[in-house]
């Protein structure tokens, strides 16, 4: 009873129940004071009671037709814009099962087996729920071409459960997909792009020095023929060359034709070197192609960069630059030594200046120092205490490289201080102090990383063909890939410094050392200015026999080599390989060492040899110069010369290591073949 009358109760509205309790206080007031009311009363009451029950019951019903109609006029307005869709609309299972297909999809793909893209589809979307598995919905989007057209397919999907058990085991999602015909847009963003500009900078390597090699009546025979294939070369790409000075090219295309210039892997290089000279001369030419900027004048600078790059590896290649990458094409033949030595007369004074201006002076070569990084530096430091300055020599590491000469080292008592540890270095750096980095130009390969944002004048002397990951914003760098060592290019700048150097003994022995080291005993890439350095050092009396003894391996390293050397396997016939099994700190050296002994054998035009440091494996690349180490390694993140490269391979093992080098030599080969 009670429960009726709570349900009589809950059908009114909060406001009529204040009203009827007020009117029942009244009436039984009225009752208590005239009990001949009371029936009265009581019947008046319950008429109140049952109309008010009514009126509002009826006023319930009249709001839920109401609303009844209104959800079918919604419903109806849904369902037809859903069936005259102006984008063909499915609705899916997630298994691929279709239940619904909106009669603009019926006609859009009337003459196409679009089942088979559904299913496609339909994985796809699977994989992308069960990656956002305990979601109960989510969006959806995708592009798909269907019959040569672009798609944009966009919709939603919806979890559901079955209740009938026999649909127990159906997809638990209902998917509602719009495909939007994005054909024109996805042209027209084709277009735009291919519309863009991509700016290259061409110049003719050594032009003033090659030409001055010609007779007078050929050098306009031979401009205009170099002229002529550039024009040529240029002309299939429909685009734009102009000639900005007697050894400069601005060249200028549209960014559709940028893959057809990586197909032909630049042939203008060989096409130019084909060019016959009654003096045998060979031109040469560096190419530089960015398409990185908003504006034209943003990607010239952009491929003037890069062009620094080429040279900086010795000219003969071209790179192109996009998307912060380096894509080099080309630079197989060996360096060409410059005959004039005003870069080296320049940069000495400009050197000079930056030591003056400076407080201190920070030397820095790379890690595992080696005698052509020890030597350059010691020569640096020469230099600043000549001109009167604080110099210091960062050298965190003691290599077994160095143990010799450390030795020898420690005898001279001037030098107790001079070396010091990366950490007392970043403690001591002073607002104008001067960091000079010899023998290396890659940001990961110098002893301290952390001293380049401490300092705001960067020297680089360097000998190595440049890398896409170099030092950026020097003040001053001179970086010579035709030299032989870094150790010639410092001492080239000591003779032609205006302060009378006067060098010690152990420091011009040092630098005799570098060259040595770096030539293989005055074998390999040595020029003219190399002998003329070696003479220079000589007469400041370097002992050679001292030096050779810094270079003496102890007996068990001997036997490792030999053992390295025993076990070498051959690959495309020339190319020898090999791999030091034991994990040490010394397996850079060791491996080097081997690497030269393997070129002593007759039939070995290249060797390389493997070895683990720990977490890293190292890779010792040499070469008699028909095959170019530098590039193999490079792919795996190295770099060097054509005769002597290394690189550092991390998260790899040896074996699989091995394996990548041998697919890098295969690929060196295909390229050269191509």
């Amino acid at each position: 009873m009670q429960a009726n009358h709570r349900k009589v109760f809950d059908t009114l509205v909060s406001r009529t129940k204040i009203y009827l309790v007020i009117i029942l206080i009244l009436l039984v007031v009225i009752s208590f004071e005239n009990p001949i009311m009371t029936i009265p009363a009581i019947l008046l009451y319950g008429s109140i009671v049952g109309y008010t029950y009514y009126a509002n019951k009826k006023r319930k019903s009249e709001i839920s037709e109401t609303l009844q109609d209104l959800t079918l006029t919604v419903d109806s307005a849904a369902k037809t814009s859903l069936i005259n869709s102006p984008f063909p609309l499915i609705i899916m299972e997630a298994d691929g099962n279709v239940i619904w297909r909106s009669s603009k999809f019926i006609s859009e793909f009337a003459n196409i087996d679009i089942n088979s893209y559904i299913n496609d589809l339909s994985i796809d979307i699977k994989d992308e729920i069960e990656k956002r598995k305990g979601t109960r919905s989510g969006n959806i989007l995708k592009t798909m071409e269907i019959n040569h057209k672009k798609y944009k397919i966009t919709g939603r999907y919806v979890n559901f459960k079955h209740k009938a058990k026999e649909k127990k085991n159906q997809s638990e999602y209902m998917i509602i997909l719009y495909f939007i015909d994005d054909t024109e847009n996805v042209k027209l963003q084709k277009e735009y792009k291919d519309s863009k500009s991509c700016i290259g900078i061409i110049m003719v390597d050594n032009y003033e020095e090659t030409m001055q090699r010609l007779e007078a009546s050929e050098k306009p025979q031979v401009t205009a023929e170099i002229d002529k294939r550039m024009y040529d070369w240029v002309n299939q790409t429909n685009g734009v060359l102009i000639k900005s000075d007697r050894d400069r090219y601005v060249y200028l295309f549209e960014q559709r034709y940028l893959n057809d210039v990586k197909e032909d892997k630049f042939s203008i290089l060989d096409q130019i070197k084909e060019i016959d000279t009654k003096e045998k001369v060979q031109f040469t030419l560096s190419i530089a192609i960015s398409n990185e900027g908003k504006t034209d004048k943003e990607k010239y600078k952009s491929a003037q960069g890069a062009m620094d790059v080429v040279l900086g590896r010795g000219g003969d290649q071209a790179v192109i630059r996009e998307n912060e990458i380096y894509k080099f094409f080309g630079g197989r033949a060996e360096e060409v030594e410059k005959r004039t030595k005003v870069k080296a007369r320049v940069v000495a004074h400009a050197l000079e200046n930056l030591i003056r201006e400076s407080s201190k002076v920070m030397i820095m070569g790379h890690t595992n120092p080696d005698m052509d990084s020890m030597g350059s530096c010691m020569g640096i430091y020469r230099l600043a205490r000549t001109l009167d300055k604080n110099a210091y020599i960062v050298c965190s590491e003691d290599t077994p490289s160095l143990k010799n000469f450390k030795k020898s080292l420690q005898k001279e008592p001037e030098y107790e201080d001079v070396m010091i540890h990366k950490e007392v270095a970043l403690e001591n750096v002073e607002d104008d102090t001067l960091l000079v980095v010899v023998d290396t130009h890659k940001i990961n390969y110098i002893d301290s990383p952390e001293l380049l944002g401490k300092v705001s004048k960067i020297v680089v002397i360097d000998h190595h063909r440049r890398s896409a990951d170099f030092i950026e914003n020097t003040t001053l760098m001179f970086q010579e890939v035709y030299a032989s060592s870094a150790a010639e290019l410092v001492t080239e700048l000591l003779q032609y410094a205006e302060a009378k150097i006067n060098l010690k003994t152990i420091e011009a022995e040092s630098l005799y050392a570098g060259i040595m080291m770096d030539t293989k005993n005055f074998t390999f890439k040595t020029g003219v200015r190399t002998f003329e350095a070696a003479a220079y050092l000589r007469r400041c009396g370097v002992d050679i026999i001292r030096v050779k003894k810094w270079f003496q391996s102890d007996l068990a390293s001997f036997n490792t080599i030999a053992d390295i050397v025993r076990k070498a396997e051959m690959v495309n016939e020339t190319i020898a390989i090999s791999t030091y099994d034991e994990s040490s700190k010394d397996a850079n050296l060791i491996c080097a060492k081997a690497a030269d002994e393997l070129l002593t054998i007759s039939n070995i035009t290249a060797s390389f040899v493997l070895g683990s440091k720990g977490e890293k494996i190292c890779i010792s690349g040499r070469s008699i110069g028909d095959i170019n180490v530098q590039i193999i390694l490079e792919k795996l993140g190295g770099g060097g010369h054509i005769t002597l490269a290394g690189a550092q391979v991390e998260g790899m093992t040896m074996e699989e290591t091995k394996q990548e080098l041998i697919n890098r030599i295969n690929e060196y080969f295909s390229e050269i073949e191509n």
